[in-house]
Order: C-alpha cells, then structure tokens, then sequence
C-alpha cells in the first residue's frame, strides 16, 4: 500500500477505484495516510469518490452485460446472492445502488443494478452520492472533520 501511497492522488484513484470492485482492497488506509502525509483532506474525497464511482460504475457495467456465468466467473458472486438481490432491486429501485460502498455487499449491489437494467442516470447519481458519504463519513471518524 506504501507504493500506491507514493503515487499520491493517482494512488488514491487506484486503491479507490480497486476497492469498489470485487478485489479485496481498502481504500481507506490509502487515504488516510495520504490526509496525514499532508494532502489536502478534501481533494482526496473528491479523487477517493471519483475513483470508487468509476469502479462501482465498472461493476454496473459487467451486471449489463446479463450473463450470470460470467459474473460467477469473473466476480466470484454466487448466483444465489445475485438473485436474493432482485427481489430488493425490484422493490427499492435504482436509488439502492446509493448503498453500493457498504463493504461486503457494495459490490454485489453494483452488478445487480446492471443486471437487472436500472436506469443509469439514477444508478449513476445514487451510486455517486452513496460513494461521496463514504468517505466524509470517513474523515469524520479520523477526525478531520469536527461538529461545530
């Protein structure tokens, strides 16, 4: 993660995009030592969120391409855990996919927003807003962000 550390933004770009996607990865130790290292704490939301969305969005776009073999294959999600999610996606819409940065089940609500063709617009800017949350949640429990 030092690497990653070393390329600043871009790093934080990567570990952030990486982390929204099935690979077993934490972009949040990347930015917090990057925030304690001197950058600027808001500009690495704005890039954390930029590159969690994009892999988030990555995600949306391998669940269009609707094949449940390749997901399993690919993403190594079950397709029981995919069709436990329909159900949901059906009945919550394309503003569900705004919980896509929740750890564990991020990505899977990603690839079913695609499978199941939710609007994108809404997916994109659901999914946007959840990713932005994230990681102002997260300077807040670093302490970078106090309450007045």
């Amino acid at each position: 993660m030092e690497w990653l550390e070393g390329l600043g933004y871009l790093g934080l770009f990567i570990a952030a995009f990486l982390a929204a996607t099935v690979v077993p990865f934490s972009s949040e130790v990347v930015f917090t030592g990057l925030v304690f290292g001197g950058l600027d704490p808001w500009g690495c939301v704005y890039v954390a969120t930029l590159g969690n969305w994009l892999g988030g969005m990555t995600c949306y776009w391998i669940g269009l391409l609707g094949k449940v073999e390749w997901v399993e294959k690919y993403l190594r999600i079950k397709k029981e855990k995919v069709d436990r999610f329909m159900e949901k996606i059906h009945k919550y819409g394309d503003w569900f996919a705004f919980f896509s940065f929740l750890p564990g089940v991020g990505d899977i609500i990603a690839v079913a927003a695609g499978f199941f063709r939710c609007r994108f617009w809404i997916v994109a800017v659901s999914m946007l807003l959840g990713k932005f949350v994230r990681y102002i949640v997260w300077m807040y429990v670093q302490g970078l962000l106090l309450p007045s």
